[in-house]
């Protein structure tokens, strides 16, 4: 069973899609998931798609349900979801909190069409269609006779024009009464209804496999239409639209010169009737400047008239009116449009024109300005209707030039009242008589009311604007390509605005939708949409799974969406005939539809993407002129072949197979169509058969085309071989053949034109199965072709030379094809063609050679287990190595995270050390792991773009060395399925974890990226007496040695060597990344680890393996006791971790290094060694002091103090010439004087520090209470229950910066520049540094957080959200701060003593694992406050962890960086994932 199809949403705040297509099937599943933008709000999704069972009502909108899989951490797997079952168009729209709309688009559903008795689905791209003109079908009763001509051509669906009544021009497509079935199709003495035209229809779809499809017309109707004549209200008439005034004087003007013309009344004035040069053309410009505008003075009706409104404007002075409120001078334009009808709004006269004073003289002053202001305006309407004269001018004499004299034109001869100069834009139902005569009933509503506006099309017009509504000039500019013969439809705004026309049209469409299974929305573009939507959707009420095909000349692919997305259109239509030559014509191919070949497999659940249309693609429409005359007879079978292979719906014009040698006009053609007659002359004009034309090489077309696409042959690939020849392959990636069709096209006619001899040699990738078909268009004895007068006939000379389904060294095309094969895999063969003549098309059946076959077999037969898909096509293979035979989670779950680490990661430093490195992609760069995450990274961008042309896809086409690789770079095979290794993965770890959201896996998986064994061991030995130690044997010694894993600070820069373990890193990041994860007998390995190295009261800050480690930090000794004590409370049985040994490598501070179980001591002496040394007081100077440890310290940097003070019970130490906590960044320029000096001494008592230290005194304390701690008083100069006491009473005191000016406790009220905050550390040698505001006081919120009262904790909260947060990370000094520089350059040198060297490290830019701290500390202290409190930090908090997730999904290296520069900006100089930053952002959703 194939998987359930489901495509992804992701919504965007602010993210309007109306004019982006989101194409999907029936059956698919929609999902909508919330964008970084609208993580943790309120958000709630409506659509108009209708409930189980419901009826779809367009403007009725439900609100969709959260599913949230995971619980409730974070909104990363939240989603609500639709059922997809029905076809059309569909909205929804989302909002959050109060605003009920922040975003919106639509999804178009495809119909499903069934035809035949059995009912079978017929695909979209499987449709061959044929269009009809319905009037040249004749009588009912031969309908079949001339349909059939396209069941036997292959065709499977038919395009009839109307069915309906034909006005009185006989157009197709101007209709006299849109329910009536048209009469001609009634033979004298029969009456065929619309039941009959069912039960052929019906016949059809049963028997022939056909089905059918018709227009609606829904923008015009016949101008002798007996119905607008009774509701004239129902088109744009001189009532209901007077704007229109103006444009009927003109038009009946322009009538009355025609006249005046045909009666030869301008002859003397150089105007013949029949106009025949551009002197005559001149003559009519003449005429219009000099008789017509200045008689009709169309500005009158845009005009005020001047003395009345003085006058009334006199008399509202001397009565002492006054304006209200502001304004400029307004001219209201008169609705009803009557000559100097504009009148002044008085009001704004009244404050544009002020009298100085009472007096006459000042009055009359006043109305002087209103009197030349006015005339100013009159004035500007003259001119703006000149404008529109000029415009009207230039349009009337273009087309009298196409109409008259253009060689392309129709030549319609003398200007007579049959043919006019121009066509009218207005109906005009009366008997002739004067101009003046006419003007008279423009006043009279009973026969103005009849002057129906005429419906044209208006180039490069903005298709969503109706050019008939007010504010529009096409009628009065005479832009308008006019169809005299129609009358437009005024709708309105809905049902209510003309009721009869939309109960009309609303008939009209429901007689269509019950009879044909699609409707072609003629004139689509300028259909209002409001329209067309009410009348498909009542379409779709009686048929569900309407096909809408339409054709759009918007030019614009956006605004085709617009409507394509909001009318549901299946398939629009697509010209070949708009190709101007081969190679655009291949090109169209290739735009339309299917992927290219050799396209990813895409997962059954992936993101939603943007589509183009489904098209129909057509090599000619009833609309194109005819291809014979434009291109030539040779052309139409290459032409229709390169169209058949497009992976789409394709068709034709009934004509065009038959080569019927000019259009078929849809309004003046009368003549009936030939009828099907297997043996039929050539000469026949009235009878054809498959030696007709091109009709059997469309036969053959057709049913390759239909099988193609039933078949599976989704991809698609177009060769441009030479200027004429164009090669279309369609490829099914399930059984890996392939079609290749290769047409040699005719625009130019052969015996006009001299093409080469010479076609270039094609070389096919594969073994050619057969020939499917050869065929070419040639001459054959017959009469000439003459237009025969009953009957459309086509050219009886031509007819198609075809042969099907041979064999290569049968084909009369192919001179020989040798094998030839390039490499060592690629199988080709190379065709040299004999006859391959212009109009001729070849098409071959390619497969894999046998070998590759064989080999793609087994190769499928092992990926049966990931997806059955595979099992088509899929072969045993004998030779199965025994590793291949289990599945492969049974292989993967005797793994190790340790394992995990080689199979997944490891960045280039890691492999190095193993003597490889990560693949470097030529042209392009190196994976960025030698895992899979490498290579999946890469495919992540390519797969859902087919980005085929990418390095890496090219890498892997030229040759088998990343095959390679993935193969040779571990003992592991590491072309084993990632997703099964994440599986095992997971299941290695916490029930957090594996319950847990993509997000919290994402981040756990980090635990894998940074905790690995590598080659050297990075961790000292652990004690031989602790039990559950791994071992292995080295390769070198072949001794055997303890493989505990270790943790990376971060990838790329420590990642491997002495760099790789750094103390403070290690153990903030430990909680998140092993104790969260599960990782507990690691995690302990760890911990024990670094105790062993513990040297005067600390823990290493570089490890160095132990023997080169560095005691210059002085917070990761708490750190590391913070780890102890997490590790006691989160791990079943945690506490046994106190009593574990301790092999001491450093027992006394001078002490040589020990090997493992030389002294071994429990844990908790260490612990309290720790804390016993801070009491007694740490003071020494490091070893090998100088240049060879540091190169840039002063000499009084090496000298190490950390004691604790005791009156406050706080710790402290440093000096400022080093940097003791985790903002270390040592000065290193020369130039800029700050070589030696630390940016951030944070000497004095460090917060965090003094947090983290009373959080330990708490716990032990406990500890001793419950038995687990020997230790407390006796030993130390003060208790631990004293010492935490201290702290406890003077943290808020020291630490808290008070908003009292004369708080007692604050030392220093003139270094405070920020109040309501805590300081960043107590007693500094430089004073100011306490005071500065840096996000350092929410980790002792976090670990103590019983040392600060709830609302002064929650306003210094605020502040820092306010000043420190950015995007990804916390700003690392408050930016108001005068040495604040948010971006960090490590290689900057210059004279700036701030920033030389990246100086700036921590004085500004924004550092990630600081925000864990953040977030967790405001969800804390939001409990205290409040439900209403802490919901809105949740939704800051999901906010804020939205950009991480948005972060880590796009990152190549999946992970989270070390820093960003200033407001999340990227930074070159940090590590791109930084293990700390991974560990605290899981702990929030931890605490979550």
């Amino acid at each position: 069973m194939t998987a359930k199809q489901i495509r992804v949403m992701v919504l965007n705040d602010m993210e309007k899609l109306e004019r982006t297509l989101f194409r999907l099937e029936q059956g698919f599943e929609l999902q909508f998931r919330l964008g970084p933008t609208l993580q943790g709000k309120h958000v709630h999704v409506h659509t108009n798609y209708p409930a189980e069972g419901e009826r779809f009502e367009r403007h009725k909108f439900r609100v969709l349900d959260w599913i949230n899989p995971t619980g409730r951490e974070d909104d990363s797997d939240k989603f609500c979801t639709l059922d997809l079952k029905i076809s059309g168009s569909y909205q929804y729209y989302f909002g959050h909190g109060d605003k009920e709309k922040s975003g919106d688009g639509y999804i178009v559903v495809d119909p499903v069409l069934r035809v035949g008795e059995d009912n079978h689905v017929l695909p979209l791209d499987c449709i061959s269609i044929q269009t009809y003109l319905s009037k040249c079908l004749g009588p009912l009763d031969e309908w079949l006779d001339r349909l059939r001509v396209a069941k036997e051509a292959g065709y499977n669906m038919i395009h009839f024009t109307p069915l309906q009544t034909l006005g009185v021009s006989r157009s197709c497509y101007s209709l006299a009464d849109q329910l009536e079935l048209n009469p001609d199709f009634s033979p004298p003495g029969q009456t065929y209804t619309w039941t009959d035209v069912a039960n052929l229809l019906e016949k059809m779809k049963n028997e022939w496999n056909m089905l059918c499809i018709t227009d609606v017309v829904y923008n015009h109707t016949a101008a002798n239409s007996k119905w607008i004549k009774k509701h004239p209200e129902c088109g744009y008439n001189l009532v209901n639209s007077p704007h229109l005034k103006p444009a009927w004087v003109l038009d009946r003007a322009l009538w009355h010169v025609t006249c005046a013309i045909a009666d030869g009344k301008y002859k003397d004035k150089g105007l013949p009737a029949l106009i025949q040069n551009h002197e005559h053309l001149h003559a009519i410009r003449g005429v219009l400047w000099q008789d017509v505008f200045p008689k009709i003075k169309l500005w009158e009706f845009f005009q005020v008239k001047v003395e009345p409104m003085v006058e009334q404007f006199r008399t509202l002075l001397q009565s002492g009116d006054k304006a209200e409120g502001k304004q400029q001078l307004k001219i209201i334009q008169d609705p009803q449009f009557r000559r100097f009808g504009n009148t002044v709004d008085m009001n704004s006269a009244l404050e544009t024109f002020v009298p100085h004073g009472s007096s006459p003289g000042a009055i009359e002053d006043c109305c002087n300005w209103l009197r030349r202001r006015l005339e100013e305006l009159n004035g500007e309407h003259y001119h703006e209707i000149k404008h529109h004269q000029e415009q009207a001018t230039n349009c009337i004499a273009e087309t009298v030039s196409y109409e008259r004299l253009a060689d392309h034109g129709p030549k319609l001869g003398p200007v007579t009242r049959k043919h006019p100069l121009v066509t009218r834009y207005f109906t005009f139902p009366f008997e002739e008589a004067t101009f003046e005569q006419d003007l008279e009933l423009m006043n009279q509503p009973e026969k103005s009311c009849h002057f129906l506006a005429h419906n044209g099309w208006v180039m490069g017009d903005d298709p969503l604007r109706n050019f008939a509504e007010p504010g529009s000039n096409v009628y009065i500019r005479r832009e308008l390509i006019c169809w005299g013969d129609s009358v437009k439809l005024r709708y309105g705004n809905g049902p209510e605005d003309c009721p009869y026309l939309w109960a009309h049209m609303q008939k009209y469409t429901e007689i269509t939708a019950k009879h044909f299974v699609g409707v072609r929305l003629d004139n689509c573009h300028s259909t209002p949409l409001h329209v067309a939507e009410f009348m498909l959707s009542a379409a779709r009420t009686l048929r569900p799974d309407l096909y809408v095909v339409a054709e759009l000349f918007t030019g614009s692919e956006e605004l085709d969406n617009v409507f394509v997305t909001r009318l549901g259109i299946s398939s629009l239509i697509r010209e070949a005939m708009s190709a101007g030559d081969s190679h655009e014509e291949g090109r169209l191919v290739y735009r339309y539809g299917g992927e290219p070949v050799g396209a990813f497999l895409q997962p059954s659940l992936r993101p939603l993407v943007p589509s183009i249309a489904h098209a129909m693609f057509l090599d000619v429409t009833h609309d194109n002129e005819c291809p014979i005359q434009i291109r030539s007879v040779y052309d139409s079978l290459p032409s229709s072949a390169i169209v058949s292979m497009a992976c789409c719906a394709t068709g034709s014009t009934r004509g065009y197979d038959e080569l019927v040698p000019h259009q078929i006009s849809v309004v003046s053609e009368e003549r009936f169509y030939s009828k099907w007659n297997p043996q039929a002359k050539p000469s026949s004009p009235d009878e054809v058969n498959l030696q007709s034309g091109i009709i059997a090489g469309k036969l053959a077309l057709n049913r390759l085309h239909q099988e193609l696409a039933s078949k599976g042959f989704n991809q698609v690939f177009v060769d441009q071989v030479d200027v004429d020849i164009v090669a279309v392959t369609r490829h099914c990636p399930s059984t890996h053949q392939s079609v290749v069709a290769v047409c040699r096209t005719a625009f130019k006619n052969p015996k006009h034109h001299r093409y080469t001899d010479e076609v270039p040699p094609m070389c096919i990738p594969g073994k050619i199965e057969e020939v499917v078909l050869e065929a070419r268009t040639v001459e054959r004895q017959a009469d000439s072709y003459k237009k025969d007068e009953r009957s459309i006939n086509g050219m009886p000379g031509y007819t198609v030379e075809i042969k099907e389904h041979i064999q290569l060294k049968d084909s009369k095309v192919v001179r020989q094809a040798g094998v030839t094969s390039r490499g060592r895999s690629e199988f080709v063969q190379e065709i040299v063609f004999e006859q391959l003549t212009p109009g001729s098309v070849i098409a071959f059946r390619v497969s894999l050679d046998p070998k590759s076959q064989e080999l793609v077999g087994v190769l499928r037969h092992h990926l049966i287990q990931f997806n059955p898909l595979y099992k088509a096509g899929s072969l045993p293979d004998p030779n199965t190595p025994g590793i291949l035979k289990n599945p492969l989670t049974q292989i993967m779950s005797k793994m190790t995270l340790a394992d995990m680490n080689i199979l997944l990661f490891r960045c280039d430093s890691e492999e190095k050390e193993d003597g490889g490195g990560c693949y470097n992609i030529p042209g392009w760069k190196p994976l960025k792991y030698g895992g899979l995450q490498g290579l999946l990274s890469v495919m992540a961008d390519i797969r859902p773009k087919n980005d085929l042309g990418h390095p890496f896809c090219d890498n892997l086409r030229q040759g088998d060395w990343m095959i390679d690789y993935v193969n040779d770079s571990s003992d592991q095979n590491k072309f084993w399925a990632y997703t099964t290794a994440l599986d095992v993965t997971f299941k290695q770890m916490s029930s957090f974890v594996q319950n847990g959201s993509t997000f919290v896996k994402l981040l756990a998986l980090g635990s894998v990226q940074m905790c690995a064994v590598g080659r050297f061991p990075a961790l000292p030995p652990l004690s031989p007496a602790l039990s559950d130690v791994p071992y292995r044997v080295n390769e070198i010694t072949k001794q055997k040695e303890q493989c505990c894993v270790s943790m990376a600070a971060g990838l790329p820069h420590f990642s491997a060597g002495i760099f790789r373990c750094w103390g403070r890193d290690t153990f903030i990041a430990l909680r998140g990344l092993m104790l969260v994860t599960g990782r507990h007998m690691e995690a302990r390995n760890i911990i024990l680890a670094f105790a062993g190295t513990m040297r005067h009261g600390l823990i290493p800050n570089l490890l160095g393996e132990g023997v080169g480690a560095r005691f210059n930090c002085r917070d990761a000794v708490w750190w590391w006791l913070q780890c102890i004590q997490d590790y006691c409370t989160m791990v079943p049985s945690g506490t046994d971790i106190l009593q574990c040994p301790v092999s001491r490598m450093y027992p006394t501070d001078d002490s040589k290094p020990l090997t493992a179980g030389t002294v071994d001591q429990p844990l908790y002496e260490l612990i309290h060694e720790a804390m016993e040394r801070h009491m007694q007081g740490i003071e020494f100077r490091e070893r090998n002091a100088g240049p060879q440890i540091d190169n840039n310290m002063r000499d009084e940097g090496f000298n190490i103090v950390a004691k604790v003070n005791p009156d406050t019970g706080f710790v402290y130490g440093g000096n400022r010439f080093n940097c003791g906590t985790w903002m270390d960044k040592m000065g290193e320029s020369e130039r800029a004087r700050n070589k030696g000096i630390p940016a951030t001494p944070r000497d004095g008592s460090a917060v965090e520090i003094v947090g983290l230290c009373k959080s330990t005194l708490r716990w032990l304390v406990a500890l001793h209470k419950q038995g687990l701690f020997p230790y407390n008083s006796k030993q130390l100069s003060m208790s631990y229950e004293e010492w935490d006491r201290k702290v406890q009473q003077n943290f808020e005191k020291m630490f808290y910066v008070s908003h009292d000016p004369n708080d007692p406790n604050e030392k220093h009220p003139e270094l405070v520049h920020k109040q309501g905050i805590y300081k960043d550390s107590y007693g500094a040698s430089s004073t100011w540094c306490d005071y500065q505001l840096r996000p350092n006081f929410p980790i002792a919120m976090v670990v103590a957080p019983e040392l600060f009262t709830v609302e002064h904790a929650w306003e210094a909260l605020n502040i820092s959200e306010e000043k420190l947060l950015g995007p990804l990370g916390m700003k690392t000094l408050d930016p108001d701060d005068m040495v604040y520089c948010g971006v960090y350059d490590n290689s900057l040198e210059n004279d700036n003593y701030n920033l030389a060297r990246g100086f700036n490290y921590h004085q500004g830019p924004e550092w990630l694992w600081p925000i864990g701290y953040f977030l967790r500390a405001k969800i804390y202290f939001a409990k205290k406050l409040g439900k209403d409190t802490y919901d809105k930090t949740v939704y800051l908090v999901k906010n804020v962890l939205s950009r991480h997730y948005v972060h880590m999904e796009r990152s190549s290296w999946k992970g989270l960086p070390e820093l960003t520069n200033e407001n999340g900006q990227y930074c070159p100089f940090s590590c791109e994932t930084q293990a700390w930053s991974l560990a605290t952002v899981l702990e929030v959703l931890h605490d979550l």
